[in-house]
């Protein structure tokens, strides 16, 4: 059975704030429940291991699916309480790296050496590299064995400025992921603000915002089958 990582954020709260923030549950329980039903294994990893936070706004959109998972004794011990750490991973088990999106991750994802060597050699073995919304953070600054940026050149899409202002964090977050992006010289796409939407490039799947969380699992799954 083949094997998707799925990478989670250990940050509780918008740094210099009190307010909390975390996981976007949806795009990893969407995600999950598409793959798992498709015959696929998850495992879960996060940047420090153990306890996952959740943003409690994001349970304003959940569905029957993701609050089945939520309620699963896998998914609270594997993911949200006793998630991997990267040194943990032996990346050859895996054919596909996903990262999933809250705005937590945009302070412990992008400078993470461990989960961009763990990116890096499952790119270098054929598999998939993908992330959805405030996820695309986790591939910002992987680089390959020759300096370049993996998404240098590469059609990729993430949270939008435009969504990021919607949500009322433009002044909060550390930088924006459409404007780094391109500064790495990614092929930045997008659609209309919070309408579904994933791009493949290659090994590169990626989605734009949290209702995109499906559309990654379909093009993962299709191109793992």
């Amino acid at each position: 059975m083949k094997k998707i990582l799925v990478v989670l954020t250990n940050t509780i709260r918008y740094h210099g704030t009190q307010q909390a923030t975390g996981l976007w549950l949806g795009e990893a329980t969407e995600f999950v429940d598409e793959v798992t039903n498709a015959n696929f294994a998850v495992d879960y990893v996060s940047p420090k291991g153990g306890f996952v936070p959740l943003d409690p706004r994001s349970f304003k959109y959940t569905d029957k699916s993701t609050m089945d998972i939520y309620a699963s004794s896998d998914f609270q011990q594997r993911a949200l309480t006793n998630s991997l750490k990267p040194e943990q991973i032996n990346p050859q088990d895996y054919s596909a790296i996903y990262y999933t999106g809250g705005h937590g991750v945009m302070w412990d994802f992008p400078t993470d050496p461990k989960l961009q060597e763990i990116t890096r050699k499952i790119y270098q073995q054929g598999g998939l590299v993908t992330s959805v919304c405030h996820g695309i953070a986790g591939l910002l600054n992987v680089k390959d064995d020759n300096g370049k940026y993996l998404i240098a050149g590469k059609n990729i899409t993430g949270f939008t400025t435009a969504e990021e202002i919607l949500a009322g964090k433009r002044k909060v977050v550390p930088f924006l992921n459409e404007n780094v992006a391109k500064l790495h010289g990614a092929n930045f796409q997008k659609k209309r603000a919070y309408k579904e939407f994933a791009i493949q490039d290659d090994q590169l799947i990626t989605g734009q915002n949290p209702f995109s969380a499906r559309a990654v699992a379909k093009l993962v799954i299709q191109n793992l089958d």
